[in-house]
């Protein structure tokens, strides 16, 4: 990855007609890099556009990510759920791998009141599931377990570390917005943002670090965690601070801040970025 590339958490609210293609064009426009398909409710581009999205994103220069199904929970209780969120893993990879996409993320379930180490031996006997599906199938690209913002969903920064060390093409998706909702207000400062990053350097190795897959965003919680996602600027987030750490050990991936602005937010931190020494 060549450095780090801000990008739009779907298609950027300034595109006229908007659509994928144009999309992908407006990213451009605007002087971004990246842009993240929103296949959340459902996967909105279909096979036959996909060769038309690649073949654009590959002109332009666009990396294009992706957020995944929000029905996804690889430690249900129930079996046609789980079996269900395996397909959902599946085909919506295969079609972010036919758009010519490098990273996908999902949140991967719940604990639903279980002990924490069990529900991470179900999801990762899962996920393995569907990584050997796509493997069988030729899809390459990174597949992201999320840190998630709510206590009771699977996914703290140690657990998304120990399933990418079980895994060669997983690593973890970095919400801040979540980490920092997740525990009611932490990971806010430099020390805590230099903690992350030390942490995955030291546990999956400088390779993390130069593919990061990261999503952030102001926003809204209580001790319960996460209530909704806010702009930078109507916020507590303590976001410059967090774009220092990430000059500091000079990282690279790409980053979608997930704010209602959607292309304004990601303009706003490349240039604030771009600025630091």
């Amino acid at each position: 990855m060549r450095g780090l590339i801000f990008g739009t958490p779907g298609i950027p609210l300034s595109t006229e007609n908007s659509n994928t293609l144009n999309g992908i064009r407006k990213v451009k426009e605007l002087g971004l890099g990246a842009m993240e398909l929103e296949f959340v409710r459902s996967i909105n581009v279909s096979k036959e556009k996909a060769v038309e999205v690649k073949a654009l994103a590959k002109k332009l220069g666009v990396i294009l990510t992706c957020h995944g199904q929000y029905w996804v929970n690889l430690a249900s209780k129930e079996t046609t759920k789980v079996k269900a969120s395996i397909e959902r893993i599946v085909s919506a990879a295969r079609r972010v791998h036919e758009c010519g996409g490098w990273s996908a993320t999902w949140h991967m379930g719940f604990y639903l009141g279980r002990d924490k180490k069990k529900v991470h031996n179900i999801i990762r006997k899962n996920l393995k599931t569907a990584l050997l599906r796509l493997e069988d199938e030729g899809v390459d690209l990174w597949i992201r377990p999320e840190t998630t913002g709510k206590p009771t969903q699977w996914g703290d920064l140690d657990e998304t570390i120990s399933l990418s060390q079980e895994f060669e093409n997983v690593l973890p998706c970095i919400d801040y917005g979540h980490l920092h909702a997740r525990y009611n207000g932490a990971n806010n400062t430099l020390e805590e943002f230099r903690g992350i990053l030390s942490k995955l350097k030291d546990e999956l190795g400088r390779r993390a670090l130069d593919n990061m897959h990261i999503q952030c965003c102001g926003i809204e919680y209580s001790e319960k965690g996460e209530r909704r996602h806010l702009n930078f600027e109507e916020s507590d987030a303590n976001w410059k601070d967090m774009l220092r750490s990430w000059k500091e050990f000079r990282i690279k991936g790409v980053v979608i801040p997930e704010c209602p602005s959607v292309e304004g937010d990601a303009l706003m931190l490349k240039r604030f970025f771009s600025r630091i020494g």
